[in-house]
């Protein structure tokens, strides 16, 4: 089996899985940096062949670089080979890093700095919601009830459809630009060029330049605001429970992240020596 056939393979399993359009093309890239470096056919490859590429190109990358490269590996493997290469190789531990949080006061400085009413809506609702990056570009016009005042996420993370609240702060700007784009005939609440939906990088160089404009000097992207959005949560006392439904986690344990970064919450915990003249 030639390159091409086993890449034609590859995309066509990923497609018949409903893997993300995101997940289709990472795992599409790693195997083609992988066989471009290897320069065997994909039958003759060895495991040793993935141990060599990881070694080479990939050990002095994050844990996660190498998980999702292996893991495109074992997919592809398994399904096209029939044998999982990947099987023997030992993955790294992923490192627990705790992401940058912005203030209240860094998130408003954002928004003043956005230059569109469509850019300010865009990522205050990202915000507002703690949106995915690609759940706000895929947002359509028709997600939005604004009798329940609600909106719908299709298809998130997980295969699964999450509600939002449509917060009052958004309510009349959203609903009045709703009502514009689908008299307009728009699939796409925020459409990009010609009506399609917005890619992520471009929604990731407005937050940027919003950012450096504001005069942020954390290293801001979007999903800054969603980590933002869950730790405000936290510090004003809602049930981490109930903020891991509004992210749309499948386990708890990935929303506790919150706990280790709510800096206010750690303020308001008292040394017991504080307490010690009251005993």
């Amino acid at each position: 089996m030639n390159r091409e056939e086993f890449l034609k393979k590859l995309e066509v399993e990923l497609k018949i899985a409903k893997n993300s359009e995101h997940t289709l093309k990472n795992y599409l890239h790693c195997n083609i940096l992988f066989l471009d470096f290897i320069k065997k056919d994909p039958d003759q490859v060895m495991e040793d062949d993935i141990k060599l590429y990881v070694a080479q190109n990939l050990a002095d990358k994050s844990a996660i670089s190498i998980i999702i490269f292996l893991a495109a590996l074992k997919f592809s493997t398994s399904l096209i080979l029939k044998r999982d290469l990947t099987a023997n190789i030992r993955r790294p531990r992923r490192e627990k890093r705790i992401p940058a949080v912005l203030t209240k006061k860094e998130v408003l400085g954002i928004f003043d700095a956005l230059n569109t009413k469509k850019s300010r809506l865009m990522i205050s609702l990202m915000y507002a919601a703690g949106m995915r990056v690609s759940e706000v570009a895929s947002l359509k016009v028709g997600s939005l009830n604004f009798e329940d005042k609600t909106g719908i996420i299709k298809q998130a993370k997980g295969r699964k459809d999450r509600i939002f609240n449509i917060p009052r702060f958004l309510f009349g700007k959203l609903k009045k630009y709703s009502e514009k784009q689908e008299s307009a005939g728009e699939e796409y609440l925020f459409p990009g060029r010609n009506g399609k939906k917005m890619s992520s990088r471009n929604l990731q160089k407005i937050v940027k330049l919003a950012a450096k404009k504001a005069g942020v000097k954390k290293d801001v992207h979007c999903h800054t605001l969603r980590h933002s959005f869950a730790t405000h949560l936290l510090e004003e006392g809602t049930d981490i429970r109930f903020i891991q439904q509004l992210l749309g986690h499948s386990s708890i344990s990935t929303t506790e992240l919150y706990t280790h970064i709510s800096t206010e919450s750690i303020k308001k915990i008292k040394s017991p020596i504080d307490t010690l003249e009251n005993e």
